[in-house]
């Protein structure tokens, strides 16, 4: 370092010790001239805000400590793997995705590189760690499913419309967490005295024949995931369910919020920031495989009152009291 540069960061580390504005801020200001921290992000989306804002409370500030490297792959199995591999290239320094099947192309991308896997279902089930509490490898993050909420959420429904018996479930079969997912409502309907008719879409050419098969059999309600390519086109679904009048259960808020009539998860903004804290972590120098994956310890229930009244469903008074929200 020259004579200059070093008076240069010397003075500025005396001048915020005297003013007591020293803080993390500053070694990450001065230091990241040297490096500035890439973190990769595949399907950037609206979802991601949380995860940005979080790492900006962390005193990360973009173009100046940290850079974003986005790779578009809309939850397609190709493109997903050719976007992992792209970010792999860079290099980055960490990799952040939601989602199981971008958690998997990201896992068959590198085995250096830390992964930060946010919201996905079952990342034991997945082969993206070996267990929870040391996840191993190079990969950490938090999942958006709890042990047991394939039973409250079915609860929830049986609660809400006590006679739907004929359930629907969207899922996508490229996506291990839908799949495993699918499995507990397969040995869990029965204690609710429920059928259950899995509708597949791997792409979006296939919502057509869903929506084609759900008039011909219609169900008492449908079942959805947080699948990236089904939330990619669930403004359809929705739409679909609304004017058709029939009911649905998400996982996320935000499809409520968008017209769904009911949701019953955990926050999606909330595992995005504790992505973002991971990645702090392991900016710092933390290992993943030491890092444990998360798991929800709340959730919500919210319901579109506009929803129920256009769809003519009467929702329990007992229900809404157990509400975490109600949208009027």
């Amino acid at each position: 370092m020259k004579r200059r540069q070093l008076i240069v960061v010397v003075g500025g580390a005396a001048a915020a010790a005297a003013t007591g504005t020293w803080s993390l801020t500053w070694p990450l200001a001065s230091l990241a001239a040297a490096k500035i921290a890439r973190v990769g992000i595949i399907d950037n989306g609206p979802d991601w805000e949380p995860f940005r804002a979080e790492l900006r409370e962390l005193h990360y500030a973009e173009g100046q400590n940290i850079a974003f490297d986005y790779r578009q792959a809309d939850g397609v199995p190709d493109r997903l793997a050719v976007a992992a591999r792209e970010l792999v290239q860079i290099p980055v320094d960490v990799i952040a995705v939601f989602g199981t099947p971008a958690a998997q192309a990201a896992q068959r991308a590198t085995k250096s590189i830390p992964i930060v896997v946010i919201s996905v279902g079952d990342p034991v089930a997945a082969g993206l760690v070996t267990n929870f509490a040391h996840p191993g490898g190079n990969i950490t993050g938090n999942t958006i499913l709890g042990p047991d909420i394939v039973t409250k959420r079915l609860q929830v429904l049986r609660d809400t419309i006590p006679s739907a018996t004929r359930l629907a479930f969207l899922w996508n079969p490229n996506n291990v967490s839908s799949a495993a997912l699918l499995d507990e409502l397969w040995r869990t309907t029965p204690f609710f005295g429920m059928s259950l008719r899995p509708l597949e879409a791997r792409a979006a050419a296939d919502f057509p024949a869903v929506f084609a098969e759900m008039l011909s059999n219609r169900p008492d309600a449908v079942l959805t995931t947080n699948d990236t390519l089904h939330q990619m086109h669930m403004t359809e679904v929705i739409d679909f369910l609304l004017k058709n009048r029939i009911p649905g259960m998400f996982q996320l808020k935000r499809n409520v919020v968008e017209g769904g009539l009911m949701s019953y998860g955990t926050s999606s903004s909330d595992l995005f920031r504790r992505g973002a804290r991971y990645v702090d972590k392991i900016l710092h120098g933390a290992n993943p495989g030491d890092l444990p994956i998360e798991q929800p310890v709340s959730f919500g229930l919210v319901v579109n009152m506009k929803t129920a009244r256009a769809i003519g469903l009467e929702i329990p008074a007992s229900l809404l009291a157990r509400a975490d929200e109600v949208i009027e």
